[in-house]
């Protein structure tokens, strides 16, 4: 069994992983609430922070796990981050579409592996709900590029607070994967 599915041992010992994304999440989305009138610039470069932690936490985790799907949505979220630091004049346009792209595949692998935990633990809804939010959240930035500043801003604080909250309990009904692993195994 764990042979067969590889990031079970890799989440199961590291669930704090999981947590720190979630904490990372909250706080970013907490941030774009009390300071709602943030500049694009100030934006890009809170974006930029949160998309390089997460992408550095997701390649680490996809190379002990040996998972190409968290490997590329980590790789992205690197690219997202260092791009917006690296252009922090971006437009609010193209800055959209890079958050829009890299949520939809984020969610599609949030899905993905949540589909792959449901034969380990239950109530993996948590991860397939974040997912979802993930996905729903990219396709609405693509739909409504016009949006205003301001409810831009807090459109990514929601997500980022719902998906946080989401990784935060994800994380810890995890913490006792190791336990069921070994039961399951022995």
């Amino acid at each position: 069994m764990t042979t067969a599915f590889p990031i079970f041992q890799t989440v199961a010992g590291r669930w704090w992983v999981l947590l720190l994304r979630g904490i990372f999440a909250v706080l970013f989305g907490l941030l774009a609430f009390v300071w709602p009138g943030l500049t694009l610039a100030v934006l890009v470069l809170l974006f930029g922070a949160y998309a390089l932690a997460d992408g550095i936490v997701a390649i680490a985790v996809g190379a002990q796990s040996r998972w190409w799907m968290l490997l590329l949505t980590g790789a992205l979220g690197v690219m997202a981050g260092m791009l917006s630091f690296f252009y922090p004049g971006i437009t609010a346009l193209a800055l959209l579409y890079i958050i829009a792209f890299w949520a939809i595949l984020r969610g599609f692998s949030e899905i993905v592996a949540a589909v792959q935990l449901r034969k380990v633990i239950t109530n993996e809804w948590m991860l397939i709900l974040g997912g979802a939010a993930s996905v729903i959240f990219g396709v609405l930035l693509i739909l409504f590029p016009g949006a205003g500043a301001l409810s831009v801003i807090w459109l990514i604080g929601a997500y980022a607070l719902f998906f946080g909250i989401l990784m935060i309990g994800l994380a810890l009904r995890l913490r006792s994967l190791p336990e069921r692993l070994e039961a399951l195994l022995g």
